[in-house]
């Protein structure tokens, strides 16, 4: 049975992990490995997930493909748990997706960002509007890879069956200013992971999807819980301890001048380092290279000795 909406609202308020798509040499999807990946996260603490997002490779999968690792996820995972299931396309082929998601039990539908190459901001709104006429299950809209004015997002948030926005741009006043204008009842969640985790908060965020906490969990449930509390100078360490991997994520990669190239790799990479399962990659993005790897693993340890170092401190001070 699905979470109410109250409940999706309540899981929104907190660190959103991504169920990230482990594929065989040969490109095929690996569901035990989802399975176990999600039972593990959800283990440590985790109860937001993800599923056929971004970070999944979303389009690199055919829509039966997107249906089955969401399942796969949905099955494995107790029924307090919060599963989000990534939605794109035209309207009906979103339609459909969502009516097959609604069939295995997911709880809220993010609305993935426009792929399209021309856009106008009524012409989105009423995308989600025909998309929540497809369903009853709530819809959390993703803005990304657009400039939107803050009309369209105080418009957004009153829509019907609206009921979180994933807010992933890097434009701070502008989510101040959108969540100021927006209804008051629509939970906002950084896109951004945990490097703008403290400074989205102080605009009114009270989420965020995970960086390294997709591998490292406990960095993004302490984060969360010193925002949780205002206590910003542990907020801001905690925040510190991501940067360097989560500034790694932002890399090109060999041979390629496109920002993010090594992203999705690098979080299969620390999955890999943290005992879970990454796996492959598909087209059109690569796997990292010997040297990058090397360097994934170096950062990892750099990650592992300065949380070491902070909860030890924290042992310290409690003592």
């Amino acid at each position: 049975m699905s979470l109410a909406t109250a409940e999706v609202k309540e899981r929104l308020r907190g660190v959103a992990v991504g169920i990230l798509t482990p594929f065989d040499q040969d490109g095929e999807i690996e569901h035990w490995k989802i399975e176990e990946n999600a039972q593990s996260l959800y283990d440590e603490g985790i109860r937001t997930f993800l599923a056929a997002a971004n970070i999944s490779e979303y389009h690199s999968l055919a829509d039966q493909e997107r249906i089955d690792v969401t399942e796969a996820a949905v099955t494995s995972l107790p029924s307090d748990a919060c599963v989000l299931a990534g939605v794109g396309g035209s309207t009906n082929q979103a339609q459909d997706l969502i009516r097959a998601y609604d069939q295995i039990g997911v709880d809220a539908m993010m609305v993935m960002p426009p792929d399209h190459t021309y856009l106008h901001e009524q012409g989105l709104l009423e995308y989600y509007r025909s998309l929540a006429d497809a369903t009853e299950t709530p819809l959390v809209p993703y803005v990304r890879g657009f400039d939107p004015s803050v009309e369209y997002l105080a418009q957004l948030t009153k829509l019907d069956g609206v009921v979180g926005i994933k807010y992933a741009l890097t434009d701070s006043v502008k989510l101040g200013a959108g969540i100021s204008a927006g209804a008051d009842d629509v939970v906002w969640v950084n896109g951004l992971a945990e490097p703008y985790a403290v400074s989205y908060w102080a605009e009114g965020v009270e989420g965020f999807s995970a960086g390294v906490s997709n591998f490292r969990p406990e960095i993004g449930l302490e984060l969360y819980d010193a925002l949780a509390n205002e206590n910003w100078s542990r907020a801001r360490e905690l925040r510190d301890v991501s940067l360097p991997y989560q500034s790694f994520r932002e890399k090109t990669g060999q041979n390629n001048t496109i920002a993010g190239g090594v992203s999705v790799p690098a979080v299969k990479k620390g999955l890999e380092l943290a005992g879970l399962y990454g796996g492959d990659v598909r087209e059109p993005i690569r796997s990292l290279t010997p040297q990058e790897e090397k360097r994934a693993e170096e950062l990892y340890d750099q990650l592992n000795d300065k949380l070491e170092q902070l909860l030890s401190n924290d042992t310290v001070e409690k003592a």
